[in-house]
């Protein structure tokens, strides 16, 4: 009997990826993109691609925990309500907090935005979509009296022009991009990206602009002024449906040629010819991201693009406006439910006295909240002043991800009372909590999320609930009737929470808000676990969602004009200097999330970048006295990090990138945003994570060591590590600044193995390399390479032979030779982690394959033919092998 598929929504990133899971015979489970989703049609990036492969319950959370102690439901609900109170009690509700997260579900979300700020009666609930999203929703309101987000994603396809500004769509929505890039090769859409890196997007582009680090206002602005001299505004438009453009226009004449060329660094011929562009085509989509979004002028960022569509008409249309795509897979639902801290749910607003009535009102709430709460940075500096006394943080990882992340340790340290709810029982913040909730994971829990495009979506469970985890929601209700408020909290399953939602984005709107979902208030459990996915608003009465806002050039200002706002570029508010000579911007890598709790636990997806990198142009990397491959110390004027060396002339002089996703769980030191300062966005309260100061040093290595185990290699004593899940174990990168004593020793310790192991060993004193390999068996087990510079071995096919059988001396010697051998396939570095296929394989197809792009590569291998964000690497081993033949 052939078993049923269950419909999701794939857990990652703002495009809201429909998913089709089946379950096979022998338990395990099948995923693949569900062709029938609006957002992806079938199409999976690498990350949901292995989605099967991180399903497992290794290091799961499944029991309550007080003080590490296992303890029941009731006893860990009654302790978390019992503190809260007492805290309230004694210190005012203003002295509680939620923590939530874009990872959330919105049922999850609604609840803890009803606690909070209608029970509890304080707004001190924010989410780490304010490290994302913020600066958009507070550019959206400026502009449009409402955050909402204009288009869809067939106006990627239907527009002429695409602008992508301070966005990686190639490798952090990789199925978007491949929609774009087909438009480009079908119908001729022209790619414009606009970011300091010449980054796997910016490679597919017609035009790239490398402009300088928080330059975009006078970008925008210059093109703003631009449309004005040229005739390109649209009268009829601004007349009708707008209010503000002179002043707007005033604003943007400061920015003339000559200033935008200095401020930008882009030469005056590139930057008429994308103001020409844009000028040109009227279909333009101006998609912008985290690089427009984290800084301290990421509203004025976001003001001065929708200005340009605003004074052009092109907004509201097929093909055409600004358009924010969201980072994490529920964003946007947490937006809806009010989950920011300068928010009422259903998109109301904390300062209308009106709007506080409705909620008030219908959720039967003894009070409710009327004035701000302390947002991310913010909150997490009062819990380090002693301001917040009693935390609850949900399903996320802020002693990572928030600035000056050290000062959130401290303040976790040092906080009375910490709540953490996550699936994880070992982060870098569940060692501060003092009771630990299990919560479910993805294929566990039942919810909607909604994505960049307003399109709400289920996710549903196919997998049986482990241990004692329960869901997000539920944890909040239970403690919400311990603390008194029963009343508003007998929820039994996601509908009912899901149908109140519904109902209160419906109350007293009539039109006059952005969300309604009102057609969904009477939704039943049946109908509500057959829901499709629809694009909000869908008011009471009518059958389908709304494709496109703002058609009709009404707005949700209270003249229902759409706002042009004057925007000045600024000096970002940390300036480099002698002692801080680069720029740090931080992002994502292709195939990780976050802070890898999900990703890391699948080998395909660590096997393209296993450890932490500064990424560098080869001079800044001279200045620095560092080369690639070796180890620096990043530094800023908050604290260091250690990470590999990375250097490449697609990244801009002056700057510096290092991912966001490693963790003292998988490094040594790489919390990148221990670095980071703590500056936030005057309007939204969003931190500048793309403009650190910092400088790089040498990490003066004595030596390198790369090792292999089918256990976890022992980390501690050594100065230099990152561990890597590998397919029959793990993987480690190492170094350190003192040369061992006894080397045998060493890979004993590291290797975890005793004395008398079948241990073969090599050296060679004159190059200090010393090679270990361990068997039981006669299988492998585990192996260490160590050198005075990094070792030079074939690190993904050593991996690949743990738990392989050598019973033979020259199999063996293979080993320690670190390479597979004439004859002994070897797939070299992961380049496509959707179908698995290396570097070597790739030079392989073109040297014996005759494969002379990308396109053969894909037919000959399949590379690049799934989510398409290796295309560009593939292209770069096709070029240089193709060179190396010829030469």
């Amino acid at each position: 009997m052939t078993a049923p598929v269950v419909r999701t929504t794939c857990p990652y990133c703002g495009v809201g990826c429909g998913v089709l899971v089946r379950r096979k015979a022998d338990g395990a489970y099948d995923v693949a993109g569900d062709p029938e989703h609006p957002a992806n049609k079938g199409r999976l990036c690498s990350k949901g691609s292995a989605l099967a492969e991180t399903l497992s319950l290794d290091s799961r959370m499944l029991h309550p925990m007080i003080a590490d102690r296992l303890v029941s439901w009731t006893q860990a609900i009654n302790h978390v309500a019992d503190r809260f109170k007492s805290t309230i009690a004694e210190h005012g509700a203003d002295a509680v907090a939620f923590y939530v997260s874009g990872q959330l579900l919105t049922e999850d979300y609604y609840v803890a935005n009803k606690l909070m700020k209608g029970f509890i009666g304080s707004a001190n609930i924010d989410t780490n979509s304010r490290l994302c999203m913020a600066s958009s929703v507070a550019g959206h309101k400026r502009a449009f009296g409402a955050d909402t987000v204009p288009g869809n994603y067939d106006d990627l396809e239907l527009a002429d022009l695409v602008v992508l500004v301070g966005s990686n769509l190639a490798w952090c929505h990789p199925v978007l991009f491949q929609r774009i890039v087909a438009a480009q090769q079908a119908r001729g859409t022209q790619i414009v990206v606009i970011d300091p890196r010449r980054t796997a997007t910016a490679e597919t582009a017609d035009l790239h602009l490398a402009l300088a680090p928080g330059s975009d206002v006078a970008l925008f602005n210059g093109l703003l002024r631009h449309l004005d001299a040229a005739g390109a505004i649209d009268p009829a438009y601004v007349t009708a449906y707008t209010s503000g453009l002179d002043a707007a226009l005033d604003a943007a004449r400061a920015d003339d040629p000559a200033t935008v060329e200095r401020r930008t660094g882009i030469e005056a011929s590139k930057l008429l010819a994308f103001y020409e562009l844009f000028t040109k085509h009227q279909r333009v989509v101006t998609v912008y991201s985290q690089g427009v979004n984290q800084s301290t002028a990421g509203t004025d960022k976001v003001n001065a693009i929708i200005n340009c569509h605003l004074a052009t008409g092109r907004i509201g249309k097929p093909g055409m406006g600004p358009f924010s795509i969201t980072g994490q897979p529920n964003a946007m639902g947490g937006r809806e439910v009010g989950g920011l801290a300068n928010m009422l749910a259903a998109h109301m607003d904390l300062n209308r006295p009106d709007h506080a009535r409705i909620v008030q009102r219908f959720w039967k709430a003894p009070t409710i909240a009327t004035r701000p709460g302390y947002k991310a940075v913010d909150l997490f500096r009062a819990v380090g002043e002693g301001r917040i006394k009693a935390l609850w943080i949900m399903a996320t990882n802020p002693v990572d991800s928030l600035p000056e992340a050290d000062s959130v340790s401290r303040a976790l340290q040092a906080c009375p009372f910490v709540v953490v709810s996550d699936v994880e029982r070992h982060t870098d913040t569940t060692a501060y909590a003092d009771v630990l909730l299990p919560s479910l994971a993805w294929g566990e829990k039942d919810g909607t999320v909604t994505n960049s495009e307003r399109s709400i979506s289920r996710q549903r469970a196919f997998m049986p609930v482990p241990g004692q985890a329960m869901p997000d929601w539920w944890q909040m209700a239970e403690v919400a009737k311990r603390m008194g408020f029963a009343k508003g909290f007998g929820f039994k399953q996601p509908a009912e929470i899901f149908a109140e939602h519904a109902a209160l984005s419906a109350t007293d709107n009539a039109g006059t808000r952005d969300f309604d979902i009102g057609a969904h208030a009477g939704i039943t459990a049946a109908r509500y676990d057959t829901l499709t996915p629809f694009q909000w608003p869908q008011p009471d009465g009518h059958a389908v969602g709304t494709a496109r806002m703002f058609s009709d050039g009404r707005y949700f200002t209270a003249d229902q004009r759409a706002r042009f706002v004057p925007t000045v570029w600024r000096e970002a508010a940390s300036a480099i200097s002698d002692a801080y000579p680069l720029v740090l911007n931080t992002g994502r890598i292709r195939d990780q999330w976050h802070t890898m709790t999900r990703t890391s636990k699948t080998a395909r997806l660590m096997g393209h970048i296993a450890e932490p990198f500064v990424e560098m142009n080869p001079a800044d990397a001279a200045r620095a006295h560092v080369q690639a491959t070796e180890i620096a110390v990043v530094r800023s004027a908050h604290g260091s990090i250690l990470v590999r060396v990375q250097t490449t002339e697609r990244q801009r002089l002056g700057s510096v990138f290092v991912p966001i996703h490693w963790t003292d769980q998988l490094s040594s030191s790489a919390r990148v945003d221990v670095l980071v300062t703590g500056n936030t966005d005057p309007l939204s309260g969003q931190p500048e994570l793309k403009f650190t100061p910092v400088t790089v040093e040498p990490f003066q290595a004595a030596w390198y060591g790369f090792a292999i185990g089918v256990r976890p290699p022992n980390r501690v004593g050594l100065e230099y590590w990152a561990l890597a899940k590998a397919r029959s174990g793990f993987r480690l990168e190492c170094a350190g600044r003192t040369q061992q004593s006894d080397w045998a020793e060493f890979a004993r310790r590291v290797l975890g193995i005793e004395a008398a192991a079948d241990m073969l060993a090599y050296r060679d004193a004159t190059t200090g390399q010393h090679r270990f390999a361990v068997f039981e068996n006669e299988c492998l087990i585990a192996a260490l390479y160590v050198a005075n510079r990094p070792a030079v071995v074939s690190r993904g096919w050593l991996a690949d032979q743990l738990g392989q059988r050598f019973p033979g001396p020259h199999d063996r010697m293979r080993l320690l030779a670190g390479r597979a051998g004439d004859g002994v396939p070897d797939k070299g570095a992961i380049v496509c982690s959707c179908f698995d296929i290396g570097a070597t394989q790739i030079a392989t197809a073109v040297t014996g394959g005759g494969c002379v792009d990308v396109a053969g590569i894909g037919a000959a291998l399949g590379a690049g033919t799934n989510c398409g964000s290796c295309r560009s690497e593939i292209g770069r081993i096709v070029e240089h092998t193709r060179r190396a033949t010829v030469e």
